[in-house]
């Protein structure tokens, strides 16, 4: 009777060959990924953050500051 699995049926090799070439195929989709969209941040143009005059603390959104507000 024949082994099904073990050290010489060849299954430990195939697996390795599948693992090989699936991370080969990943390393290749992520060359393609870095030509397509080198640099996103510069595109994006970064923006500096905003502090307030007064407080000093950063400011979230376009009204006015927490520092400023009726409270």
């Amino acid at each position: 009777m024949r082994k099904r699995f073990g050290r010489n049926t060849g299954c430990s090799l195939m697996i390795f060959k599948i693992i090989t070439l699936f991370l080969v195929g990943m390393a290749i989709l992520a060359m393609f990924g870095k030509l397509r969209v080198p640099k996103i941040g510069q595109k994006l143009g970064k923006k500096t953050a905003h502090k307030c005059a007064k407080c000093g603390s950063y400011k979230i959104g376009k009204g006015p500051c927490a520092c400023r507000k009726k409270g």
